[in-house]
């Protein structure tokens, strides 16, 4: 585990990914940051259940879903005030709709410090001023 102030990440990540591989590696990469529940979906109604059961406090989606955008799961993190970062592997073909543009956006794959860059984010009192 990285040696890293816990009080600057969130305790319960929302991966919404489709690709197994993938999304159990961004679960390892953020446990081993030291988060305390990291859950996974792989679809949009899948993620907007268990958002509906229990929040998170951070959500990653990927853009492309088979079949559908995660754009409505933005939609309903949006209103709930949850930030979140989309990641993608399609880099600037993909459109982002104007509403979350300003929303952050990894690479697929992304760097290890990356990611724990913008898990800190998160929190308001760990945002660089």
């Amino acid at each position: 585990m990285m040696d890293i102030s816990s009080n600057c990440l969130p305790d319960d990540v929302l991966v919404v990914e489709d690709d197994p591989i993938i999304a159990l590696g961004f679960e390892d990469t953020i446990v081993g940051f030291g988060v305390s529940a990291v859950r996974s979906a792989a679809s949009v109604s899948q993620a907007l259940k268990m958002i509906e059961e229990r929040a998170p406090e951070f959500a990653l989606l990927d853009v492309a879903l088979v079949r559908e955008m995660s754009f409505a799961i933005a939609e309903r993190l949006d209103a709930l005030k949850i930030p979140f970062a989309f990641v993608t592997g399609y880099s600037a073909d993909v459109k982002i709709p104007a509403a979350f543009a300003e929303w952050p956006r990894l690479p697929k794959p992304c760097g290890t410090e990356e990611l724990l860059a913008l898990l800190k984010t998160c929190r308001p009192h760990c945002r660089p001023h």
